[in-house]
């Protein structure tokens, strides 16, 4: 991939401490933009320093929080790559559900079923989350995920429907990998942070049959906002899990 190593006008040149933090700005503003996709290579160190007039070693430190915060990848002796959902290693970032027995890699990928995609205006409860108007468009999917042929997470998801224009069902149902890996390459949509609330709850009747459960079993709410670059929050999932063979785990520190 060819790179311009042409440096920026004086304006868009940061001026004022601390400088590294203002090259991250940059820098994430070409991802934003899509200079450099997920999976492509970013210039080296020495480019973008040359390219906004700075050292190497600021750039250095703004490429060590972007890494830190997983919107880029290293990779020892070929450089500094826009990170992926579609990489292996990544595609169970936001997952926190894993099996008691083995772990996800073992367990293999879920079966899924899109139960229903459908477009429809935003309650003020999707819109205040989203940071849309109340009655404007929204793509919302239900899907379950099986494990082992057990129906194991039930999925709510709402979307804003400007940036996901042209998801469909059918379309959901032919993409085999990740979710927001299609949302990257289909969409050019990528979620670089998300953060969740959990509490316990019993199903209604729907979400109970869905599951196989009963609606006395007691299951695992998880409601996750995810952002893409800039903060800009673009999808509400409330997903239901069942935990009689797996548990949500997190790692802290």
């Amino acid at each position: 991939m060819t790179t311009s190593s042409t440096a920026l006008p004086e304006s868009a040149t940061p001026s004022f401490s601390p400088l590294y933090q203002q090259i991250k700005s940059l820098i994430l503003q070409s991802l934003h933009a899509g200079e450099w996709k997920p999976g492509e290579p970013i210039p080296s160190e020495i480019d973008l320093a040359a390219r906004f007039r700075v050292s190497q070693g600021t750039v250095r430190k703004a490429i060590d929080e972007l890494s830190a915060e997983n919107l880029v990848v290293r990779r020892q002796g070929k450089g500094t790559f826009v990170a992926t959902h579609a990489e292996q290693h990544v595609q169970y970032r936001f997952l926190k559900l894993v099996p008691d027995s083995g772990d996800v890699d073992s367990e293999g990928p879920a079966e899924r079923e899109i139960v229903d995609c459908k477009r429809l205006r935003a309650t003020a409860d999707i819109a205040r989350l989203l940071a849309l108007r109340t009655g404007d468009a929204v793509l919302q999917v239900r899907r379950v995920l099986a494990y082992g042929g057990v129906p194991t997470i039930l999925e709510d998801l709402w979307l804003p429907g400007a940036p996901f224009k042209g998801l469909t069902a059918e379309r959901l149902r032919e993409w085999h990998g990740p979710m927001y890996a299609m949302f990257e390459t289909e969409f050019g949509v990528r979620m670089v942070r998300a953060e969740e609330k959990i509490r316990a709850v019993l199903p209604d009747a729907a979400q109970a049959g869905l599951l196989q459960v009963s609606t006395a079993t007691p299951l695992l709410s998880v409601e996750r906002l995810a952002h893409t670059y800039h903060d800009t929050p673009m999808e509400l999932r409330r997903g239901l899990y069942r935990t009689d063979a797996h548990h949500y785990r997190n790692e802290l520190g």
